[in-house]
């Protein structure tokens, strides 16, 4: 073995990975987190960062181009490996990422064209480390901040928007129109999503901009599929109202977990990735079935710590603000309504049930099975909860500028499994 294939093999111990989940497979996604985290290994959140793709959930046999253009935006040798159904156990995944990681050393090592040795060593002097997540990472100062959501967000653009579309080749087309203050600005139309990390799985969306400024937002996504079992996060109110014994410890127990999933994807979309981190260990252990008394401490310092900071608040304020009336008069439910505000509001209120529904971690006392109160709102309404919040995103959006686009829709946090539902009146179906 010669001095660069060496190296690359140490450097490959390691891998860099960009992990996406396809709607339906929400349940892998934290799993694959847990053991990505167990194994130290960088998550990244742009194919020119990546060593390895993970996907969360089995592609359409159509419609995955998208895939395609990530992989090939990776450096070579990439990688891609799909963990689908039946592969949630943790020894499944693990076994899954370690055939990846053996098949990613040998490409690693394997002689390679002059002409792609020369790309390798092209991408490795310029690639922009500022897109690895680091879990030991300590806190962020205002501009250190600012600096990294512009960084992220133009990236994202160019990384997911135009590439992993495949609908636009190449830049987005421009055409003139006036903006706000009657300027002539091109308008540009740019599509974000899916294949974006801390983004709503599946989620699609095509943004006329003026600059920084959104002028408009058409929604879409994959498709998503017609399971058996209902969406993960609102499985123990569905199982309950299907006549299943739920105790209300579970239900409390799987609410946290949603909340804490939604809090962390916010908080890595802000620039907070430490506390991110520690929304999802946190998420993670109570998946595993941590106890009350195990995991309230570390719970408590982290609602303090987001709680108590000013330039988290500065941040993130005034982004996305839906006010109760408005959010009842277009179906919105649960913590979306009950914020009465805007990003931070929403996130605060996440906090808010997270401790509530510590007390009840331990009640065996069983489910009622007319409690409809998932964790993004009533599961009994003529709308799934997920649909009324990606109703109300264009008009969240627009107007807002595009450096606080993600914020506001990782603070709605739509879960897209959440359309299979049927329409209910009185009674909730899967």
């Amino acid at each position: 073995m010669d001095l660069r294939a060496l190296l690359r093999r140490t450097a490959m111990n390691r891998p860099a990975v960009l992990a996406l989940a396809l709607p339906g497979a929400t349940e892998l996604r934290p799993a694959v987190e847990a053991e990505l985290r167990r194994r130290q290994w960088p998550v990244v959140d742009a194919p020119a960062a990546a060593d390895l793709l993970v996907v969360c959930g089995v592609p359409a046999a159509e419609g995955a181009d998208w895939l395609d253009a990530i992989e090939r935006s990776m450096p070579a040798p990439a990688v891609r490996v799909v963990v689908g159904e039946g592969e949630g156990e943790a020894g499944q995944i693990a076994l899954a990422l370690d055939a990846a990681h053996r098949d990613l050393i040998e490409r690693a090592v394997a002689p390679q064209p002059a002409e792609h040795a020369e790309h390798m060593e092209h991408q490795e002097h310029v690639e922009p480390m500022e897109h690895v997540h680091h879990m030991d990472h300590q806190g962020h100062d205002h501009d250190s901040h600012m600096d990294h959501m512009d960084h992220m967000d133009h990236m994202d653009h160019m990384d997911h928007g135009t590439h992993a579309m495949g609908d636009i080749a190449g830049l987005p087309m421009a055409e003139r129109a006036d903006d706000r203050d009657g300027l002539r600005l091109d308008r540009l139309h740019v599509p974000f999503g899916p294949g974006l990390s801390d983004w709503p799985a599946g989620l699609i969306l095509r943004f006329a901009l003026q600059g920084d400024v959104v002028q408009g937002v058409e929604v879409d996504h994959l498709p998503v599929p017609a399971v058996q079992r209902p969406p993960f996060w609102d499985e123990p109110w569905l199982r309950a109202a299907h006549g299943e014994e739920v105790t209300r410890g579970d239900a409390a127990r799987r609410r946290c977990a949603a909340h804490l999933d939604s809090a962390g994807r916010l908080l890595a979309v802000a620039g907070w990735d430490d506390v991110a981190a520690r929304c999802r260990r946190l998420r993670d252990e109570l998946l595993a079935g941590a106890t009350r008394t195990e995991v309230v401490g570390e719970l408590r310092r982290t609602v303090r710590r987001v709680g108590r900071s000013r330039i988290l608040r500065w941040s993130i304020a005034g982004l996305g603000r839906l006010p109760a009336d408005r959010a009842r008069a277009a179906g919105v439910t649960g913590p979306a309504l009950a914020a009465d505000g805007d990003a931070y509001d929403r996130l605060l209120m996440w906090l808010r049930e997270i401790e509530r529904g510590l007390e009840d971690l331990d009640d065996v006392r069983p489910l009622a099975p007319d409690d409809r109160s998932g964790p993004r709102g009533r599961l009994d309404g003529p709308r799934s909860p997920s649909q009324a919040l990606l109703d109300v995103l264009p008009d969240l959006l627009t107007g807002a500028e595009f450096a606080g686009a993600r914020i506001i829709v990782a603070s709605l946090d739509p879960d897209l499994d959440e359309l299979a539902l049927a329409p209910a009146t009185g009674s909730a179906h899967a």
